[in-house]
C-alpha cells in the first residue's frame, strides 16, 4: 500500500522558512514514508508518540523533528520543528 503525504498549513510554513538544503533533506525523508510510515528502519528514525488520538509519530531528520499522523491511506504532516523544541505535549 502506498500512502499519500499531506503537509498541513503549519508544517508548510515551517518548511518554507528553512534553508534549501534543509528543506530538500526533509522532503526526501518524507518520501520514505509513502511505503511504511509506521516502521522504524534505516533512513527513518520513527517513534510512536504516547497517548495521542489519532496516533501520532515523530520522524527524526538531522536536527529536525517531524510530527505526523497516519489516517487511512494518508500521512498527515502537522509540524516540522528544530531539535530541542518540546513536542511532548502531543
Amino acid at each position: 500500500m502506498k500512502y499519500r503525504i499531506l503537509i498541513g498549513e503549519t508544517a508548510r510554513k515551517q518548511l518554507k522558512s528553512l534553508q534549501d538544503n534543509e528543506r530538500e533533506q526533509i522532503l526526501s525523508n518524507l518520501e520514505e514514508l509513502e511505503l511504511y510510515p509506521r516502521k522504524r528502519r534505516a533512513k527513518a528514525d520513527i517513534k510512536k508518540l504516547h497517548d495521542a488520538n489519532p496516533e501520532l509519530y515523530r520522524l527524526r531528520v538531522g536536527g529536525f523533528r517531524i510530527i505526523y499522523a497516519v489516517v487511512g491511506d494518508e500521512v498527515r504532516v502537522t509540524e516540522i520543528m528544530r531539535r530541542g523544541r518540546d513536542y511532548r505535549g502531543y
